[in-house]
């Protein structure tokens, strides 16, 4: 199965409500960034065990360990939570910057170094949502 398969398997399983909000922000991704690489993490360890949520991933960052390590990941990712909807900004060097840059302006969401938590799209600004997608993403 290939990834925006999973992709599609993923969201049609949420519940309605969930799957609605979640198609209509990849799809407005999508709109931003065409031809971006996609990127699906089903949320389980290598024993097989759900360990956290799954992610949608866009785009593309390598990311760098302190021990000296490096490995290609998502430039940005969307997942769905029990409380709602997180966007996911990778790479960032100042942790201050996401909610410097947005927090005021993004809606009622909460903003911490790498990641805008909301509980719905009707919470946000999807104008400001966008901005911030097409500035990730580098477009």
């Amino acid at each position: 199965m290939d990834v925006r398969e999973q992709i599609d398997r993923h969201i049609s399983g949420l519940p309605p409500a969930k799957s609605a909000e979640l198609r209509d922000l990849h799809q407005r991704i999508l709109h931003i960034s065409p031809d971006v690489r996609l990127w699906f993490l089903d949320g389980r360890n290598d024993d097989g065990k759900l360990v956290t949520n799954p992610d949608i991933g866009y785009g593309s960052e390598t990311l760098r360990y302190a021990d000296g390590g490096s490995r290609a990941f998502y430039k940005i990712g969307l997942s769905a939570t029990a409380s709602g909807l997180s966007l996911y900004v990778m790479g960032l060097e100042d942790k201050a910057w996401l909610a410097e840059t947005y927090g005021s302006r993004i809606g009622k969401a909460r903003v911490t170094g790498y990641c805008i938590r909301f509980r719905s799209i009707r919470d946000l600004d999807l104008r400001v949502f966008d901005e911030v997608v097409a500035d990730a993403l580098g477009r």
